[in-house]
């Protein structure tokens, strides 16, 4: 369970209706599977043995005493195996018949789960054979022993922080307000839901966003097992949709009409991280609910779940496209509003042929269109000086024309040399005065271009760059607006990407795919045969592992080791191991060092789960120690 990952599997075996033995079997033959695979918390259908869809026969003694005696093999087979494993069966007590869940584990059984909610409508009538289950805590007896039964039932496991199981059965998910709701508040972590859900047209679907929902509503693991093959189909036909779910995220899911097995890790950390994080998420009522205590073999979870490579931009093509039209929307309403509240009269933006200036500008022309102001009031400034090569000149300039905006040339390289002069400073010599004194020369420029044209200073730099600090103090860190503050690095390419595809403008798009193609550069130092030689990935390290590391890092709150595991995982085939290991460190030196940069941070608004402003996401002290992550680290 090393970084709090833990195994879970939903399982569905073919079963016989009103045959306990043969399903009790069926049952075992599946828990091997589970074992075999490290399984450490096993969830089987409603009323597997016996099947769900035994109607009136569930009320003969036969069957009920056929129940008991599954359950009894199911129990022995656990002997000496490390797993959870929840199973459904109906079970007699005073007089009422209840539709329980009951939990096993090495051997034992820690208590029964009775379903809280009993349909009666449409194709369900439970009613004609169940009780409904309540949250008095009481007990059972089975087998000469005194077993908990009660849907008030908790699941601890008492060697594993933050695993704490609770259960529902199958209706209790549809209601309103449903068990689930009160588990996850008095601290189940993990909710299991022992199913059989018939299948119908588009059920799927439904079934589908109502789990995913109640996940991500109580911050938890969601672990789904559904009835499949073997259910009498006289009437109904049940397809197996097991799923396993974390906050909202479906980690596994299970083709329809097939029935299995699905397994993945649930990630015990992020959900306690999370839980921490959303203050408005309150644990109350523990004293309602019975803790059964349990324990688990410590040991590190081998991981079959995807991370994906690139957190901050979506694989599915069309949800990329309609994110990056909300993102824009909010870059160009956010500084929309700032236009309306300042009354400027102009922008001014420095363009240099590169990736976030050309996004800024694009961002820039959309407020001014909702606006109505013209394009023309948009100044666009090249400052070409030591570095600037012709490409990314020329594309500076077509840009500036495309879009409609002024385009205005100032030449630093005089002014850099006189200030160089002033202060002292060799020109072949090419340190880090040579670099940052022309980012801040074009800096001045800017402001001063903004106050003879009654505009604003509109700042192209990303969130990528600001989380590393690569950015001049008062140089491209300055501006009266950041628009892409809250954009990384990896979704500013699709960004301009999506315009290009968009833009309906051949001119447009021919500049914006030459600037997509232009290796990432700040220009500072002299090209070499004309070509750029400072490309800031070699520098710094790849975008993509500094954008994966700031994700899971800020957002999910994963500690270096864990962020390393996965990063591996994520890159395999791309990066060796020692590259992602090389670049974590300069991450989490450059993160914790360039904090002061951030402190003083110009607005600009949040687009994503993500941000770094000093006022919004990240309340972090500029000079706070590096110490406690150095030291994992050292140890990876």
């Amino acid at each position: 369970m090393k970084h709090g990952f833990v195994r879970m599997a939903a399982v569905t075996p073919k079963i016989r209706v009103a045959d306990p033995m043969y399903n009790a079997q069926a049952v075992c033959a599946c828990l091997d599977r589970c074992f075999e695979e490290k399984v450490k918390v096993a969830v089987l259908p409603e009323l597997c043995l016996t099947s769900f869809t035994c109607q009136d026969l569930f009320l003969q003694e036969r069957l009920l005493d056929g129940a008991k005696e599954a359950l009894r093999e199911v129990i022995a087979h656990t002997k000496g195996r490390d797993a959870l494993v929840f199973a459904g069966l109906p079970l007699e007590k005073d007089g009422k018949l209840y539709n329980v869940a009951a939990a096993i584990q090495d051997g034992r059984l820690l208590g029964f789960v009775p379903k809280r909610n009993i349909p009666n409508y449409a194709e369900f009538y439970e009613v004609r054979h169940f009780a409904a289950g309540s949250m008095r805590a009481e007990t059972v007896e089975f087998d000469g022993q005194e077993v908990p039964f009660g849907a008030n039932l908790l699941f601890a496991c008492s060697n594993v922080p933050g695993l704490t199981v609770g259960c529902e059965i199958c209706e209790d998910v549809w209601v309103a307000d449903p068990p689930s709701t009160g588990l996850a508040k008095a601290g189940a972590t993990v909710i299991v839901n022992l199913s059989a859900s018939n299948e119908t047209v588009g059920k799927d679907d439904y079934r589908r966003e109502l789990l995913k929902a109640t996940s991500a509503r109580l911050i938890a693991g969601y672990v789904y097992a559904c009835a499949g093959e073997g259910e009498s189909t006289q009437d109904l036909v049940f397809a197996g949709h097991n799923m396993i779910l974390e906050n909202g995220s479906i980690l596994a899911e299970a083709g329809l009409f097939e029935n299995g097995m699905v397994v993945s890790e649930l990630d015990l950390g992020r959900l306690r991280h999370e839980r921490r994080r959303m203050t408005t998420f309150v644990q109350e009522g523990q004293e309602n609910y019975e803790k059964i205590s349990f324990a688990l073999r410590m040991e590190e979870t081998p991981l079959t779940r995807s991370f994906a490579p690139r957190p901050f931009v979506p694989d599915d093509g069309k949800l990329r496209e309609r994110r990056c039209e909300e993102i824009l929307a909010i870059q160009a309403l956010g500084l929309k509003k700032r236009y309306e509240h300042t009354g400027s009269q102009s922008a001014v933006i420095g363009v240099s042929g590169g990736l976030d200036s050309t996004l800024a500008l694009l961002v820039t022309a959309r407020a001014f269109d909702l606006l109505g102001m013209d394009r023309s009031r948009i100044l666009s400034v090249t400052m070409p000086c030591f570095g600037t090569t012709d490409r990314t000149y020329e594309n500076a300039c077509r840009l500036a024309r495309a879009l409609g905006s002024a385009l205005r040339e100032v030449n630093i390289r005089e002014a850099v040399r006189v200030h160089f002069g002033d202060i002292g400073q060799d020109q072949d010599r090419h340190d880090v005065t040579y670099e940052n004194g022309q980012a801040r020369e074009r800096t001045q420029v800017l402001m001063d271009l903004a106050n003879q044209t009654g505009g604003l200073v509109i700042g192209t730099g990303d969130m990528s760059e600001l989380a590393l600090g690569w950015a001049t103090y008062n140089g491209d860190h300055m501006s009266m607006y950041g628009v892409n503050a809250g954009v990384p690095k990896t979704l500013v390419r699709h960004l301009v990407q999506y315009c290009a595809d968009t833009c309906r403008d051949a001119d447009l798009k021919e500049v914006l795919l030459d600037v997509l193609d232009t290796p990432v550069s700040p220009e500072l130092l002299p090209p070499v045969d004309g070509v750029i030689s400072q490309k800031t990935e070699d520098l710094v390290g790849p975008y993509e592992l500094h954008d994966f590391f700031l994700y899971y890092m800020l957002r999910c709150g994963f500690s270096p080791a864990k962020v390393y595991r996965i990063a591996v995982r994520a890159f395999a085939g791309l990066y060796e191991e020692e590259t992602v290991l090389k670049w974590l460190k300069t991450f989490y030196r450059r993160f914790f060092s360039q904090q002061f940069k951030r402190s003083c941070l110009p607005d600009g608004p949040k687009v994503g789960s993500v941000a770094l402003s000093p006022r919004g996401d990240l309340r972090m002290p500029s000079d706070a120690a590096l110490a406690v992550w150095q030291k994992e680290l050292d140890a990876i």
